[in-house]
């Protein structure tokens, strides 16, 4: 693989998040949030998804590190100038985190590079932050 010449700040990362009040028994210490991610691609070469890295911190600063192989199944193809958005869930033992950490991705031709995931808070509604 060679570096690529696609720059990272051209894929544009947005998340929105979702207590799961169903989903979640705060008696247990088990808060469920949804997060849905929209990958916008503002480079002018296709690319592609092939892996995760998450960083996930409780509000008591304990970090858990996942890395794996696409996301939510998929290694999706993005085209120029268009839009990938996938939801998936979170499961924290406090009633506020975050996550942040990086897609690894290449162009058409092979490049590879890393797009960072801005921190996003997970919190369940009303809770100070």
């Amino acid at each position: 693989m060679t570096e690529s010449t696609v720059d990272p700040s051209q894929v544009k990362i947005t998340v929105k998040t979702e207590y799961l009040d169903e989903q979640s028994e705060p008696e247990k210490q088990c808060f469920a949030f949804r997060y849905t991610i929209t990958i916008h691609n503002a480079s002018d070469s296709p690319i592609q998804l092939l892996a995760r890295h998450w960083i996930i911190t409780n509000a008591d600063a304990q970090q858990e590190e996942v890395h794996g192989e696409g996301v939510v199944g998929e290694k999706p193809l993005i085209g120029v100038d268009t839009s990938y958005s996938y939801s998936s869930h979170c499961v924290l033992n406090t009633p506020i985190g975050s996550m942040s950490g990086s897609y690894y991705m290449v162009t058409a031709t092979g490049e590879a590079f890393q797009v960072p995931i801005p921190t996003f808070t997970l919190a369940i509604p009303n809770v100070l932050h």
